[in-house]
């Protein structure tokens, strides 16, 4: 379905949103890779001039809320490095593979994402993007393919091959080698063909954006991502903290932070800590554990999720987060399946599967299924 609207509304750090609790602004974080003292930068923004909280989104970004100084935050955004373009600040949106180079993976894509950053900016037509086009870069695990982003790159078993080219979390057929330039060639080229459109899963005809394209079936839907103590590959450790409901309070970010380690912000709603020795795992992860960040990968709360709600959007028409929350507490909730709350058909962040629940003002009803958005 094409948007109706002419103009992107997309929040960003400089062109907020305003929301029902005030001015939100959304941080850009390319391959959801933040440093220590830029988490604990936001962290002390978001107490002094907003809500105390970050928010994580499902593109592995940063929202801050209730903000009461808009020029303040962009100035600290600025500051800590977070705002390279003015110009393009909304269009940086790349997700990696989280772990890639760490753990797993075909090949290391942490290098793609500097690299696409940088000629994202270098570009000017691509600031006409909309804000919430995306670009993967997959390492071959299918963690970020199977998220299904606009466009990007899939890492194959024999890299010979090339690699394969993505459109709406699809196989096109095409296998590429330059990952940079193609994928900055298929975004120009969707400029040129999108008419209305603000995402490559809105255009009617696939084929203008792509004479070659041979759709293959979804990749597979990824609705979690790695939790717990995760062996790296170097012999050091990651820890994956599950932050419930994607709310992380300003005073745990900067717990994260004070374990001055690398970070990554996953699309999942969640932080690692990566690169620690196992004693400094050991203790970051008694810290951090009765502070609310769930390690367990087994927690009912990574299988529970929500948009928004109310108060902070005037659209939805209950709190849905507070319910959601009530469910992965009472454990009401099976294992095998995800189910996200909404307050109003628009259906913010919904994942690619399980249940959207909709919420209409005397409880919730089935919104659409796994079925349906497979």
């Amino acid at each position: 379905m094409v948007r109706a609207r002419d103009t992107d509304a997309c929040p960003g750090a400089l062109q907020v949103h305003d929301a029902a609790d005030g001015a939100l602004a959304r941080v850009r974080l390319p391959g959801g890779m933040i440093t220590a003292t830029q988490l604990a930068t936001l962290a002390a923004l978001s107490s002094e001039f907003g809500s105390g909280r970050l928010e994580l989104t499902a593109r592995g970004n940063v929202q801050l809320r209730g903000i009461t100084d808009v020029a303040a935050v962009a100035d600290g955004i600025a500051a800590a490095g977070l705002l390279p373009s003015e110009t393009h600040e909304r269009v940086r949106n790349i997700v990696a593979s989280p772990l890639s180079g760490r753990a797993g993976g075909r090949a290391d894509v942490r290098a793609w994402v500097g690299e696409l950053d940088a000629a994202i900016r270098a570009e000017p037509a691509l600031a006409e993007l909309g804000g919430r086009f995306w670009f993967g870069l997959d390492d071959g695990t299918g963690d970020v393919s199977g998220l299904g982003a606009d466009v990007g790159v899939h890492v194959l078993d024999d890299g010979c091959e090339g690699y394969a080219l993505t459109l709406a979390g699809r196989d096109s057929g095409v296998r590429v080698g330059d990952v940079t330039q193609t994928l900055i060639r298929v975004a120009l080229r969707f400029l040129e063909v999108r008419g209305k459109a603000w995402r490559i899963s809105e255009l009617a005809d696939l084929a203008a954006l792509l004479p070659a394209v041979e759709l293959g079936g979804p990749f597979p839907p990824v609705t979690s991502g790695p939790v717990g103590w995760i062996p790296q590959d170097d012999g050091r450790v990651a820890l994956g903290a599950a932050v419930p409901l994607g709310v992380l309070p300003a005073h745990v970010a900067e717990y994260l932070a004070a374990v001055q380690a690398p970070l990554v912000v996953t699309p999942w709603r969640s932080v690692l800590l990566c690169d620690l020795d196992a004693g400094v795992a050991d203790t970051a992860l008694r810290v951090l554990a009765p502070l609310g960040l769930v390690f367990d990968a087994n927690s009912p709360w990574l299988n529970v999720s929500a948009c928004t709600g109310s108060p902070g959007c005037a659209h939805s028409a209950a709190d849905v987060r507070a319910q959601a929350a009530q469910v992965a507490e009472s454990l009401d909730i099976d294992a095998d399946g995800h189910r996200h709350f909404v307050g109003c058909e628009r259906a913010c962040g919904s994942p690619r599967a399980g249940e959207v629940l909709l919420a209409t003002g005397e409880g919730y009803r089935l919104l659409r299924s796994m079925d349906a958005l497979g």
